[in-house]
């Protein structure tokens, strides 16, 4: 009987012939038949672990669990009910790590008392999650540790690899000549082996199972191109509003830097604060965004969030779709630039603006910082980094952040402004960008300054620090001219 490609090279869905035990197959699946021990399978994406606990279930003649994913709003539900104890039975529960840390909590504890318990209506849980959700749940309950079996699914090692190409090719009746470069394409993704194996195949018209045997052969950067253009249409929505923020600006390409330098690392899961640190390229680009603006452009933007992961606690960003990784690795960056709208290649900041005041302005200061933040904009209000620079000096992080750290400086003046000690300094940092454009005045009085033109260009604002702060005017007399400055600076 003549096979189909898409039956034996599968992209979507569970592998019927072309499925590799990972090594340690056989430990998972005892742990799965074991009625009441809670599970745990993690891994980096694309190796395999959710086809791995599908082929166990299969074997093991289950068709009593039921598959959730946190992925899915109904889903969601129902995860949430199991957590609550509401619902019994047999549960794999996938994307673990996308679950609040009240919900992965409640659910420690189900497993643990179902762990414990000799009830025959006990909850079976299969848990399944990126990098270290193991480790992660035992320090949401710590106790669980004994009781829970957790595995990690390795990348596909030549041999796996091998072995998944060579049965790909009994079945069709073919051979891939050069199938060590698909190998080393893959790394051991599993996924993505199976693309580019269907994609070698339709290169050479080959659809289905061959009565006479063929070899077949592939140019591997032809290879590459025709499974970007084949993903393109899937993923290029949702890099192009990754790329361009919460707010467009021609300006404003922190995302599509820090995506750009993702798509160069070897895995598709990064620690963002030790990416920050080890590229001073785009240091201040993912330093701009990963404290806050990043989780409201995945909470904000359905398509980033589908499709891209974020932790702020932990810093951790992944890409767990194998298939768009692919796709980033190998993206026309300069094409994506041009198409999202963006200027030239820009220099790297690490904050938009910078304020400057004295303390008896904190409260306008802090209006204008609040502001700017929903506006996509990244500011330096002192309160708000105080912690991230304990131990150090704040004369130091001064002289980077109003000298050449920030993209605009915005000075609240008057005649405290004039007369503190710490006004004072920053200015002196800040004075030298004043010919370049690059310091917005806010006249609050009609103090003058040294340094400082009488006819610059500023904004008067009139602030009766006896009254109640009018956030609107703030919004219409500074925050919006603030906005449209960035947009051409």
């Amino acid at each position: 009987m003549s096979l189909l490609l898409e039956e034996i090279f599968v992209t979507e869905g569970m592998p019927r012939f072309t499925f590799v035990k990972p090594p340690n197959y056989n430990n998972i699946l005892l742990d799965v038949r074991h009625p009441g021990k809670p599970v745990i399978i993690e891994g980096q994406s694309g190796t395999g672990k959710t086809t791995c606990i599908r082929k166990i279930l299969e074997q093991l003649g289950d068709a009593t669990a039921e598959y959730l994913t946190a992925r899915s709003p109904t889903d969601l539900h129902a995860i949430e009910e199991v957590a609550r104890g509401r619902r019994k039975g047999r549960f794999v529960v996938d994307d673990f790590h996308r679950l609040s840390d009240e919900t992965q909590t409640a659910l420690g504890d189900i497993a643990k008392h179902s762990a414990e318990s000799d009830e025959p209506e006990k909850v079976k849980l299969i848990i399944i999650g990126i990098n270290r959700v193991g480790s992660e749940l035992i320090q949401l309950v710590p106790d669980i540790a004994k009781r829970v079996g957790t595995h990690r699914i390795q990348a596909g090692s030549q041999q796996n690899i091998e072995s998944l190409i060579s049965e790909g090719c009994v079945r069709l009746n073919i051979t891939i000549n050069n199938w060590l470069q698909i190998y080393e394409e893959s790394q051991g993704d599993y996924w993505l082996t199976q693309q580019l194996c269907q994609m070698v195949c339709m290169m050479n018209d080959v659809m289905e199972s061959q009565s006479d045997h063929l070899s077949l052969s592939f140019e591997l950067n032809d290879l590459r191109a025709r499974v970007v253009e084949k993903l393109s249409s899937a993923y290029d929505p949702a890099v192009k509003e990754f790329c361009r923020g919460v707010r467009f600006r021609p300006n404003n390409d922190p995302y599509y830097k820090l995506l750009k330098k993702i798509s160069e690392q070897d895995g598709s899961i990064v620690d963002l604060n030790e990416l920050a640190n080890a590229n001073e390229d785009v240091r201040g680009s993912i330093n701009n965004i990963k404290e806050y603006r990043l989780a409201v452009l995945l909470r904000d933007k359905p398509l980033s969030g589908r499709h891209f992961y974020y932790n702020p606690e932990s810093k951790n960003f992944a890409i767990e779709d194998p298939a768009l990784f692919f796709y980033l690795k190998h993206l026309n960056w300069d094409a994506l630039r041009k198409s999202c709208g963006f200027r030239e290649e820009s220099r790297d900041y690490e904050y938009d603006i910078a304020i400057s005041f004295a303390g008896e302005n904190r409260c306008l200061a802090r209006e204008i910082s609040n502001q700017l933040g929903v506006f996509d904009s990244n500011v330096f209000f002192d309160e708000n980094f105080e912690s991230n620079f304990l131990g150090g000096a704040w004369s130091s992080q001064f002289e980077k952040i109003f000298g050449r750290d920030s993209r605009l400086v915005v000075c609240l003046l008057d005649s405290f402004y004039r007369d503190k000690i710490w006004p004072t300094f920053e200015r002196e940092c800040f004075i030298p960008r004043v010919q370049d454009k690059e310091v917005i005045p806010i006249f609050l009085d009609d103090t003058k300054f040294v340094g400082i033109p009488s006819d610059i260009i500023g904004i008067m604002y009139r602030y009766d620090r006896e009254a109640e702060l009018n956030a609107n005017e703030v919004t219409d007399e500074i925050v919006y001219k603030l906005v449209d400055r960035l947009g051409v600076a």
